[in-house]
């Protein structure tokens, strides 16, 4: 990943984060997925604003952009969502607080085994390996601090200086050079515990008793004095572990906390990635409706559209329905995208421009059209529709996600990393969050595909030396999906050349956690990497739940091939999702490399 962008990006704009609260009503139906659910209790959480469903499952409620709804009934799943500018009709389905399976009735577990941990340590940085075993951070009691490799700078001249003033509440005592170092000469407890050595302390000094300096864990051996001998360069994955939970196999040398270490040299991960369907044994039924089947759910207007003889007969379908279907941008958005695969753009663009008003000042409508327009390869419209968004939401993280990406598509790497730099600085600055689980790794990897492969174009003629660019370890196919509705819930449906398949559910009653957190954080999207071992076609399929409401959902993937090569290329694909709960296929990728990691 980049280290260092001139500051000079950082001047592009400024934005600010102040929304009007303009109390909104919002109405729907809370049901089971069959029928409807009565005095389900409706509340806006931190306010005083409660209700309950009536006799046909139907509430009303009113709250504010940025509140959380919280919807419960007992025996059910609790359903948290956000309340964002579009909301307006909300229709949660809540599903019982059990998982069936095989008329056993078990609690659900989020237990992952060490080899799956194993599996995915290269893929996910919040997995560090112990002398007891591999720890997720996602999934550990307490906070769980991590220092990666392109934080590493080589200027560093050992362990004592990297540690410095990177972690709140950790204090380094001593240099790796060799003078003690004890903040100017002042005398404290720690002092007099290692007056003979360095240290590191993590739970800080206490009056009640001595402090314990932290132990080091080196790829699983346990170190108690700090290990000055240490090449930082060869570091890959540092954390800081600073709880009863994580530290207690340690027993009595743990008390002080453990600083633990993966190096590159003695990293015992699987060096490739593995595919998730294979270590799930999960075989593909050919169960996806694809072709003539989907086509059979299109609405009338479009079967007749793509059954006219000529351009001028479709046009006179378009106008027998116009009049109908005024109110829907949907219809505009299947009329433009026939037309431009007719290849009359013209006609195409004069449809939208007169239907336009129906669009504006609406984010979701205004992406999934961007996406329609980026498939056309008509990127110039797209960064204009994504330019309106990241007006209407700029306090959201796929905004600038979209906007870095779009300049990039027109040729604007320059324009593009300033983006991504924009963003950077207000996260560093407190304006922004970010989500370091899920969003952060596509975020890299964004910025450093730019930077690798465009690197000459975003700095000045004769500035390349102060550009910085991480090693990019993936090679192959890389998929990434975005839809334009944070409402929208679907299982993604990957299968490999051999059949067997792996699934990415997003959804409130499978995965809340990611759906709560992509919203609370402002970002639609998810990746694939195809890398490695398993040439052959593969297949991604989409199950798709709903919105909770009555539209539909625009899907875009994003196909790179070659990525991270000179030769790398993309394709984007977009579906519109209108069929619920029934596996349809969306498309299929040929490959000479292929193991399936996230």
């Amino acid at each position: 990943m980049k280290r260092k962008i001139q500051s000079v990006f950082l001047t592009l704009f400024m934005v600010g984060f102040v929304f009007a609260q303009e109390a909104k009503i919002i109405k729907g139906k809370v049901t089971d997925g069959k029928a409807a659910i009565a005095e389900a209790t409706i509340e806006v959480l931190d306010k005083e604003t409660v209700t309950s469903s009536d006799k046909q499952g139907n509430y009303i409620i009113t709250a504010n952009v940025g509140d959380k709804i919280r919807f419960s009934y007992l025996g059910m799943k609790t359903v948290t969502i956000k309340v964002e500018d579009i909301t307006r009709i909300l229709n949660p389905v809540l599903v019982p607080d059990i998982t069936e399976l095989n008329e056993v009735t078990v609690q659900s577990s989020k237990r992952i085994s060490q080899k799956e941990l194993a599996a995915n340590y290269n893929a996910r940085e919040n997995i560090i390996r112990t002398a007891f075993g591999y720890i997720d951070a996602e999934r550990a009691a307490g906070s769980i601090r991590f220092l990666q490799e392109k934080d590493i700078r080589s200027v560093n001249l050992g362990i004592l200086e990297l540690l410095q003033n990177r972690f709140p509440g950790v204090q380094v005592f001593g240099s790796t050079i060799g003078a003690r170092d004890l903040s100017g000469g002042a005398v404290s407890t720690a002092s007099s515990l290692r007056a003979a050595g360095p240290a590191v302390f993590i739970r800080g000094f206490s009056s009640v008793q001595s402090p314990q300096p932290a132990i080091f864990d080196i790829d699983g051996q346990v170190f108690v004095d700090v290990p000055i001998w240490l090449d930082v360069n060869n570091i890959k994955r540092l954390a800081i572990l600073n709880n009863l939970a994580t530290t207690t196999q340690y027993g009595a040398l743990g008390a002080g906390g453990v600083v633990v270490v993966n190096t590159f040299s003695g990293n015992s991960a699987p060096t490739q990635v593995v595919d998730q369907a294979r270590l799930r044994n999960n075989f593909y039924k050919n169960d996806a409706l694809s072709g003539e089947k989907l086509r059979a759910n299109w609405p009338t207007y479009k079967k007749e559209l793509y059954g006219a003889a000529n351009l001028d007969e479709a046009k006179m379908v378009y106008q027998k329905y116009a009049d109908s279907y005024s109110g829907s941008p949907y219809f505009v958005m299947d009329v433009q995208e026939y037309f431009v695969e007719m290849g009359n753009t013209g006609y195409a663009d004069a449809v939208v421009s007169d239907n336009f008003g129906l669009f504006s000042g609406n984010p979701v409508l205004l992406k999934g059209l961007a996406y329609q327009y980026e498939a056309q390869g008509n990127p110039e419209s797209a960064n204009e529709l994504y330019k309106e968004v990241f007006l209407l939401r700029p306090n959201y993280a796929q905004s600038y996600m979209d906007m870095a990406k779009s300049y990039r598509d027109i040729g604007s790497s320059k324009l593009a990393a300033a983006i991504f730099a924009r963003y950077g600085y207000l996260l560093e600055e407190g304006f922004m969050e970010a989500d370091t689980v899920n969003f952060a790794p596509i975020l890299s990897r964004e910025i450093n595909n730019l930077l690798a492969l465009e690197g000459d174009a975003v700095l000045d003629k004769g500035s390349t030396s102060e550009l910085y660019v991480g090693e990019e370890n993936f090679k192959g196919t890389r998929l990434v999906f975005e839809w334009n509705d944070s409402e929208a819930e679907f299982d993604l449906q990957f299968v490999n050349p051999e059949k067997q398949f792996s699934l990415w559910k997003y959804s409130l009653a499978d995965t809340a956690e990611r759906v709560n957190l992509s919203k609370e954080y402002g970002y639609s999207m998810m990746e694939e990497l195809i890398d490695g071992s398993l040439p052959g076609t593969w297949q991604v399929n989409v199950r798709y739940h709903g919105n909770k409401s009555l539209t539909p959902t625009y899907l875009k993937a994003t196909v790179y091939h070659n990525y991270g090569e000179v030769s790398q290329r993309k394709e984007v694909k977009v579906f519109k999702l209108t069929l619920k709960d029934v596996n349809q296929e969306l498309f299929r990728v040929q490959t000479t490399k292929g193991v399936v990691m996230r």
